[in-house]
């Protein structure tokens, strides 16, 4: 890794930062190598003629590295029969795939005991109890999993002893879409938040028809639930504090959820993409009590004051002034919105000035990633299209089910570009795309994705993209604060001038986990000049004259600066 200098820092993450000297670069690229690489699955969501409301919306994909060889496994959830949502057979089995280090992956799923066995939906990365493993939360329709890394290669369910089996909702469990971990409280226990979807009964689901006949059921047939909060004990078991914290006084109909400090007091904050139902913003208060403060803070809603079918969000700084930013996606016809965070608690919507009103419009999106897949220094966006309705083309000539994914490059001028065309004929493929991950697989400094679709196969999509540019990735390791270091902000300088900011998280997109080591693209820059990093502990720590292009392992200072 090399020597690095650590002193003591006083920085302000929310001052405006400006960024400079970033370098065009080359086409962005993906080219699909789950062939190759060994990794064989296909999202079976069991649609059944009857259009039960679960069908359309597997998609977990979650990136960790579970073995500790310091490279990232995958592991992809999957569905389950119709309508008695069990896994019969290997077939609805969640997978697990190590990866070799060479390109190809092997699936461990047995061995590991991963499979699950409910009618899945997403996945969250966390190592709850400190220990140096990350643990793995599963979200399902009926009853959620969690799978504690034994460190030897295996997991063991330990659902109900740590008492996250997912709230209960007149007599059923709810059904839970997305999960994050996140430390709400700074006492250095990694938390668990779930959001969860509508209240949905195999037994008792509306029959919706229209033109084409049977259809899925549009989210106003069912009724909102709440989302669920489970507060980290320290012993491996956890309590239920969605009251007490005023995370259950509201309710919605969940999908992705995302965390980031965005008014900088120290707390990491929520954001929860609803669908057909105003967005949630949990602004934490000192750890102790969460307050909604969407409608204030400007983003519950689109400019026109209509609530979206939200579905993927990410939580982060895409115009590099040091403030997080949220983009999430939703529907044909509805665009998918960008809240540029102000400061001082406010968003703007810049989905028109961004150009991503005109390029969006026609797209349906659901999970989707900012990060900088070209590593000039500004954060790109990316996303997994498919439309919701399976015979959507018998009512409509300009919509499809099936959609190729699409990545907006960020221009640097609070623009972005559609460069999907020279994405590669493997990422625009079209697909009934769902789930997307992003992390760097094979270290080399290139963010790669993983992508799920519909009864289609998963697609391992490495990033070819060829440029001059630099990058680092830091892998944080937390002592006074959660091992994993989740929830610590970080601003590099370059030693061109250039600024840019981040946060540690696992949680992006829609049911998706991924890398949770923190990448930055640097440009043409070959040194960074200085690192500062806010731990969640409130630690400050500064490292200077950093090497580019390298995987850096950073461990919490012992003491406050």
């Amino acid at each position: 890794m090399g020597k690095y200098a650590i002193v003591s820092a006083a920085i302000s993450l929310s001052a405006v930062i400006i960024s400079a000297g970033i370098h065009p670069s080359g086409a962005i690229r993906f080219k699909d190598i789950s062939q190759s690489g060994g990794v064989r699955f296909k999202t079976e969501n069991c649609a059944t003629p009857e259009k039960h409301q679960p069908e359309t919306m597997p998609a977990g994909v979650a990136l960790l590295d579970y073995d500790g060889d310091g490279l990232l496994d995958i592991y992809l959830v999957n569905g389950a029969e119709m309508p008695s949502l069990k896994k019969a057979g290997p077939k609805y089995f969640n997978r697990l795939f190590r990866n070799n280090g060479d390109g190809t992956f092997t699936d461990v799923t047995e061995r590991a005991g991963v499979a699950g066995s409910g009618y899945g939906m997403g996945a969250a990365v966390g190592d709850y109890d400190n220990d140096g493993w990350p643990d793995l939360y599963v979200a399902n329709v009926n009853g959620n999993e969690l799978f504690h890394n034994n460190g030897d290669g295996t997991f063991t369910d330990v659902t109900r002893k740590a008492g996250v089996e997912g709230g209960v909702w007149n007599g059923r469990k709810m059904w839970s879409v997305s999960a994050g971990w996140f430390d709400y409280n700074n006492d250095g226990l990694l938390d668990l938040f779930v959001s969860n979807y509508c209240q949905w009964d195999p037994d008792h689901e509306p029959a919706c028809t229209g033109i084409a006949g049977r259809s899925y059921c549009h989210p106003k047939n069912f009724g909102p639930l709440p989302n669920t909060l489970y507060r980290n004990n320290g012993d491996g078991t956890f309590t239920d504090v969605s009251e007490e914290t005023g995370i259950a006084a509201v309710r919605g109909k969940g999908m992705g959820v995302v965390f980031a400090d965005y008014d900088g007091d120290g707390f990491t904050d929520i954001f929860v993409a609803n669908d057909n139902s105003p967005n949630l913003l949990f602004h934490n208060i000192a750890g102790k009590r969460f307050e909604d403060v969407a409608l204030q803070a400007g983003v519950a809603y689109n400019e026109d004051g209509d609530a979206l079918a939200g579905m993927g969000a990410d939580f982060r700084d895409v115009n590099n002034d040091g403030l997080p930013d949220i983009w999430h996606t939703a529907v044909e016809n509805e665009t998918f919105p960008l809240f540029i965070n102000s400061g001082s608690g406010q968003f703007r919507n810049a989905t028109q000035r961004s150009q991503l009103a005109t390029l969006t419009r026609p797209m349906s999106g659901w999970s989707n990633g900012v990060v900088d897949l070209d590593n000039d220094g500004w954060k790109d966006l990316v996303v997994a299209r498919g439309n919701v309705m399976d015979n959507i083309e018998t009512v409509s000539r300009h919509f499809h089910y099936v959609e190729p994914n699409a990545v907006f490059r960020n221009l640097g001028n609070g623009q972005f570009e559609d460069v999907s065309a020279t994405a590669g004929p493997d990422f625009t493929r079209p697909a009934p795309n769902r789930g997307l991950a992003y992390g760097d697989l094979d270290n080399d400094g290139r963010v790669d994705l993983v992508t799920t679709a519909l009864g289609a196969p998963a697609r391992v999509l490495h990033n070819e993209t060829q440029t001059g540019n630099h990058w680092i990735i830091l892998k944080l390791k937390g002592v006074k604060s959660n091992r994993m270091g989740l929830g610590a902000r970080i601003q590099i300088t370059t030693d061109k001038g250039a600024r840019m900011y981040s946060e540690a998280t696992t949680s992006s997109g829609y049911a998706a986990s991924s890398d949770p080591r923190v990448h930055f693209g640097l440009g043409p820059s070959q040194v960074v000049q200085q690192i500062d990093i806010r731990w969640p502990s409130g630690i400050r720590q500064t490292l200077t004259n950093v090497r580019a292009d390298q995987v850096m392992e950073v461990v919490e200072s012992a003491s406050r600066h």
